[in-house]
């Protein structure tokens, strides 16, 4: 019996060394003291000859001369032979910008304490004024049936006033007239005008995302930041950036528009050394209207003019919109939603070399300067227009929900109205919270790669589902454009969103876990710099290290993610408590069971992964629910628990968490190796599947939530621009909204009056008579009556024209 509990600690042992992974040494100390006492009664001859099975494989595994020359060497050389060459370009693509949070969702065992570490936002009293007054008046402008359908522009005074008050400057330091923002009050402003206006909100975002003013603060000479700086702060200058291309698309690592160094005359001076330039782009956000672009290109040196290479790779340059050659074409029209976007062509333009942003220390490394502002950028742009669409959504749809009728009661009281409604809300706070975090790590100093693909990625694909279900639930109002209808234009923009900085089919398949998995892998990078490092000793030592971490990375991985499994992850350590605690834990289980079979699939199926585009999506999915869920969680700690937002707070976890666990064992079920697929099944889920969609009564609070004002329904809502106008679009809803709910115990009376006489049926004013003479109702509540119905006409009332 004595032997049984001594495997039985053994085993325990070994379990805790890996569950914690434990270094080599303490696990070759602890083998080597365990076989001692094992083996202290045995024979001499058997002690030696466990001695020397023990120490050879001990001292070959430990001793770092021995196990590179021996074990790492032939690895070492096996993977240099199969591991594909990398690109210039795709080595820049994965290393440019950081990894954060995500690459702790992506280890297996993520420090909460790192996440809550991070203060809450908070904006400065500066940002907060000018939201509360530029931006706000900005709202009052905007009238966005006459910006889509009269005008098909802003008007001029729109125009005037973004550059006055410096909109397009943002991003800009004061020393250069700039506002000097933050990532978050940005963020802010994009999502409250994105509130208002679609077409306003794109307007004010490129200047101040990837564009000649991100790339000049980070790449550019002084004497460029002097010079163009103060100008764009001012809007005396119109940015554009010229990326797209017709023959490369979303490749746009092989652009072909092509510059070539030369001399030339220009501006009356001879013999400038400079570059000339052939383009052609499209899809270009305020090109038409531009009055400098900032072009991609890739450049080459056929005469050696700067060495011995010719193709010196891609380039950026900022080009006045009036240099001879440059050709600006008309507008295109995405979906009917007239931001300015357009084409233009460059002719044989020649520019001369202190164009190149950055000087001549920065030709060719245009792809990776692109790939760095990118990754700030798209973590703020699109995630905020985004989030503004499901604000208002929630807002004025669950408003709408509350004062429609069908069948004598509020529509937002159907079941099948408030599954919509649970969604709309559940979605709303899950991107707001993703927003926000993603703001934060920006202003942390982070450059998040992976973390601005996926809020980029998963709050436009929720803003889908959002607007939607809301377009559902107007039914045919919502369908009938014009002035009065608040979620038409929103509906219609829905593929430009989704498409624009990077197309939502290719960042699910290709970026998000492509890049993911090298740059938040803890040791995938480390190894492949290893292999491709010139210097062989150095590569070889370096890919010795990462290796051999990598396989005990993996062993613990696998032993924790069946530990977890067994316990539901009960025994995980949170650094908070209440209802965020059991989410920590969840998400814990989650994770280690996602990095194990992200180990498994890079090991068999290597370079091949990136090719099975279904499978990496569904990673990428996984990461992407893991850093919502997360940051649902990180919200609510923020807010201080307030306990009116746990029901929508529970859902959106919920939801997030289910759908990472749903896609895991969708990748088991398609894993290419079956009996690998059914023992890591086994691993991670050894009772089944855990986590489940929200429940029913979850959907019926977070609905509820949506359908009365509270602070709840602001703080969910916090950010758009609420107009009190019962003349404006959304701002009859507000004002509709408190008078019907103040009326509905009054509507019940001339309810049952109706059911005593029938004729009064459909007749709202004869109701509230017969109800005053019969002394149902004061004069007082008669007044109540006829205002909630006046209200409530003016919101159901569809737009109609004479001619189309």
């Amino acid at each position: 019996m004595g032997w049984v509990w001594w495997i039985v600690a053994v085993v325990a042992v070994a379990w805790a060394l890996a569950y914690f992974y434990a270094p080599l040494w303490l696990w070759t100390l602890v083998a080597g003291v365990a076989l001692v006492f094992a083996a202290s009664t045995w024979p001499v001859l058997a002690q030696v000859l466990i001695a020397v099975a023990f120490l050879a494989p001990a001292i070959l595994l430990n001793v770092r001369v021995l196990r590179r020359t021996l074990l790492t060497r032939p690895v070492f050389r096996l993977f240099a032979k199969i591991m594909p060459p990398m690109s210039d370009t795709e080595r820049e693509a994965l290393e440019a910008g950081t990894v954060w949070w995500e690459a702790e969702l992506f280890a297996g065992r993520p420090r909460w304490k790192k996440l809550f570490a991070v203060p809450p936002p908070k904006l400065s009293a500066e940002e907060q004024a000018f939201i509360d007054g530029p931006v706000d008046e900005l709202c009052r402008m905007l009238d966005d049936w006459v910006i889509t359908h009269e005008r098909r522009d802003l008007p001029p005074e729109v125009w005037r006033f973004l550059k006055d008050k410096g909109f397009f400057g943002m991003i800009i330091p004061k020393k250069y007239g700039g506002l000097e923002f933050s990532a978050l009050a940005h963020s802010e402003v994009v999502l409250k005008v994105a509130s208002r206006s679609i077409t306003a909100a794109v307007t004010v975002m490129v200047p101040n995302s990837l564009g000649p003013a991100e790339l000049l603060l980070r790449y550019g000479t002084e004497e460029q930041k002097n010079h163009y700086l103060p100008r764009l702060a001012r809007g005396e200058e119109v940015p554009c950036f010229g990326l797209t291309s017709p023959d490369a698309g979303s490749d746009a690592a092989n652009i072909p528009d092509r510059g070539v160094l030369c001399r030339s005359e220009f501006q009356g001076k001879p013999d400038v050394l400079g570059i000339r330039l052939n383009w052609e782009k499209r899809y270009i956000t305020l090109g038409p209207v531009a009055t400098v672009i900032g072009l991609a290109f890739r450049l080459y040196d056929p005469d050696k003019l700067l060495g011995q290479e010719e193709d010196l790779g891609i380039t950026l340059a900022l080009i006045p919109r009036d240099t001879p050659g440059v050709r600006i074409g008309a507008r295109h029209n995405p979906i009917d939603i007239p931001f300015q976007n357009g084409p233009n062509w460059g002719e044989n333009v020649f520019i001369p070399m202190d164009w190149v942003i950055g000087g001549r220390e920065y030709i060719g490394r245009g792809w990776h300067m692109l790939m760095d502002c990118l990754a700030a950028g798209r973590s703020i742009s699109l995630p905020s227009l985004s989030t503004g669409a499901g604000k208002i959504a929630s807002r004025a749809t669950g408003g709408y929900a509350r004062v429609r009728k069908q069948f004598k009661v509020p529509i937002g009281r159907f079941e099948g109205i408030e599954e919509a409604l649970s969604r709309i809300a559940g979605y709303t706070y899950l991107m707001d919270a993703a927003r926000t975090l993603t703001a934060r790590a920006v202003d942390l100093g982070e450059q998040p790669a992976v973390a601005s693909a996926i809020v980029k990625y998963q709050l436009t694909e929720h803003m889908r589902k959002v607007v939607n279900d809301a377009m559902d639930i107007q039914g045919g109002a919502g369908i009938c454009l014009g002035p009065r209808n608040f979620m038409g234009r929103v509906y219609q923009a829905l593929p430009i969103s989704i498409t624009v900085e990077g197309a939502n089919i290719l960042t699910r398949a290709l970026i998000i876990y492509g890049q993911g998995a090298v740059r938040c892998h803890p040791y995938v990078l480390t190894e492949m710099r290893a292999v491709a490092n010139s210097d062989r000793a150095r590569g070889l030592a370096d890919f010795d290290r990462a290796f051999f971490a990598h396989i005990g990375f993996v062993i613990s991985n696998a032993l924790r993610a069946l530990w977890l499994g067994v316990t539901n992850a009960y025994l995980v350590r949170a650094p908070i408590a209440g209802p965020g605690k059991r989410y920590c834990q969840k998400l814990t289980r989650v994770s280690t069971a996602f990095a194990l079979i992200s180990d498994m699939a890079m090991l068999t199926l290597g370079g091949a992964l990136k090719r099975k585009e279904r499978i990496s999506a569904r990673f990428a999915d996984v990461l992407s629910y893991m850093y919502l869920a997360s940051a649902v969680i990180k919200r609510f700690e923020d807010q201080g628990r307030p306990a009116d937002d746990l029901p929508v707070m529970r859902w959106a976890a919920d939801y997030a968490i289910h759908q990472a666990e749903k896609t895991l064992v969708v990748i088991i079920k398609n894993f290419p190796n079956k009996f690998l697929a059914w023992f890591l099944g086994g691993l991670m889920f050894p009772a089944g599947r855990r986590y489940h969609v929200p429940s029913d009564r979850l959907g019926h609070e977070c609905a509820a939530l949506l359908l009365a004002p509270s602070p709840a329904r602001d703080r969910l809502t916090a950010g758009v621009f609420v107009s009190r106008n019962p003349k404006d679009v959304t701002g009859r809803i507000e004002d509709a909204l408190p008078k019907v709910i103040a009326a509905e115990p009054l509507e019940r009376k001339l309810a049952q009056l109706v059911a005593e006489k029938p004729i009064l049926h459909g007749d709202h004013a004869g109701q509230v008579r017969e109800a005053l003479a019969r002394g149902l109702v004061s004069e007082d509540e008669a007044g109540m009556l006829r205002a909630a119905h006046e209200a409530r006409r003016a919101v159901i009332t569809v737009d109609h024209f004479d001619t189309l």
